[in-house]
């Protein structure tokens, strides 16, 4: 089995298309047509049905495909961490976020970052929790930033960056904009704006309000922070959001309000497998992670 077949393989399993994946690999059909015939020879079995000019995969063939991104995926991370380890100036970093860092922690650290190091490359994946954390078990990225950090978990390792509270979020004009501090209990008959279910903020929101007696009227469910906080902004309900998704430039519409009782707060850090040595370049980044957060922990 050559590595050239597995490309070849996994480029027509993509398109579906022996000629189009020709044109994208820069090599002729009847070269793919022969490699992969090889290869369904050397496994013995058939990988792809013909349908006229198109091919699609088998049950097995669709088996195969799973092992073979695997592998590729392995052996690309391989070169890149030879690249990185020749020169971590120059490597690339590929790293999750969730959304509630999008507007300002990842930009402000990934700003101050490349300051210092212009020439390593940064590769960003956006997703919620429970993705993030299989994605860097599964090395389709480096290390993610999260919030909270997930607890004993042998594949990962954690460090911790800082530590922030919630705080309730309100429109100009409601009964609470003028009080400086909320027991949680008030909120008790106020909708709440949320996140979808599958983001871990929406289960914090949630639990906070049973561990006080009430289950939350959910009105309306925003994808992402700008659409929470525009709901709110619109007198559609209230939210409770982390400190650091609520810097004093996103308030103008809005008011910010310390929770009492119970006080709210997750800690926030970035996640690694537990498996994997790191390359230079990472282990560069994190270090001016930690730092970078503990001179801007007297703003968050």
């Amino acid at each position: 089995m050559e590595l050239r077949q597995l490309i070849y393989f996994q480029e027509v399993a993509k398109r579906e298309h022996i000629s189009e994946a020709a044109l994208q690999l820069h090599v002729a059909q009847s070269a793919i047509s022969r490699q992969i015939a090889n290869l369904e020879k050397e496994l013995g079995v058939q990988l792809f049905d013909r349908i006229g000019r198109n091919v699609k995969l088998t049950s097995i063939g669709r088996d195969f495909l799973k092992h073979t991104e695997r592998a590729l995926a392995e052996i690309n991370y391989g070169l890149e961490e030879i690249g990185n380890y020749l020169d971590p100036e120059k490597g690339t970093i590929r790293i999750g976020f969730p959304s509630s860092f999008a507007t300002q922690l990842l930009p402000s650290v990934i700003t101050a970052f490349r300051k210092e190091h212009p020439d390593v490359e940064f590769q960003l994946r956006q997703g919620n929790y429970h993705f993030l954390i299989d994605a860097v078990k599964e090395r389709s990225i480096n290390l993610s930033f999260i919030g909270p950090l997930p607890a004993g978990d042998p594949e990962l390792e954690t460090t911790e960056l800082f530590t922030e509270s919630f705080s309730l979020v309100v429109p100009l004009q409601h009964r609470l904009a003028s009080q400086r501090s909320v027991h949680l209990s008030e909120l008790k008959k106020e909708p709440f704006i949320v996140f979808p279910e599958e983001f871990v903020l929406h289960k914090t929101v949630i639990q906070a309000c049973q561990s006080v007696g009430f289950v939350p009227q959910v009105s309306s469910i925003g994808e992402d922070l700008d659409a929470i906080k525009g709901l709110v902004a619109a007198g559609l309900g209230i939210s409770i959001l982390p400190d650091s998704t609520l810097p004093d430039g996103s308030l103008r519409l809005i008011k910010k309000i310390q929770l009492t009782t119970p006080t709210l707060s997750r800690s926030v850090g970035l996640i690694t497998p537990a498996t994997r040595i790191l390359t230079p370049s990472e282990k560069v980044f994190i270090e001016f992670s930690k730092d970078f957060f503990k001179r801007m922990n007297q703003y968050l």
